[in-house]
């Protein structure tokens, strides 16, 4: 390291530069892991996929770059999933309405 601090460091700003930012998760080809894949990782390693454990992080600690990069990748896939569940609940209230408008008919017709 350049500079190494065994302390507290404040500041106003800090700026980390990044590579490989992860808009590629809007990609068409980008391959969202589906939520039970997310859970059943979750379930067998203890946290997110490609994020380090607890352990590695206490054991050798973590590049603030790289966290701040996975972390808004998770944020974008997120954000997809809530998108795609909208949908489905929209559809879903749709159905809902029509199912009630009908079971109304149905009891009125009594």
């Amino acid at each position: 390291e350049k500079l190494s601090v065994n302390g507290n460091i404040r500041a106003h700003e800090i700026k980390v530069e990044t590579a490989n930012w992860p808009d590629y998760v809007f990609a068409p080809e980008y391959k969202l892991p589906s939520l039970a894949e997310v859970e059943k990782e979750i379930k067998e390693k203890g946290h997110l996929p490609d994020m380090p454990s607890a352990k590695e992080v206490e054991a050798n600690g973590l590049s603030l770059g790289k966290l701040i990069r996975l972390q808004q990748q998770k944020i974008e896939e997120l954000t997809l999933h809530l998108i795609a569940m909208k949908k489905i609940l929209g559809k879903q209230q749709v159905v809902l309405k029509k199912q009630t408008q009908e079971i109304k008919k149905l009891k009125q017709k009594k």
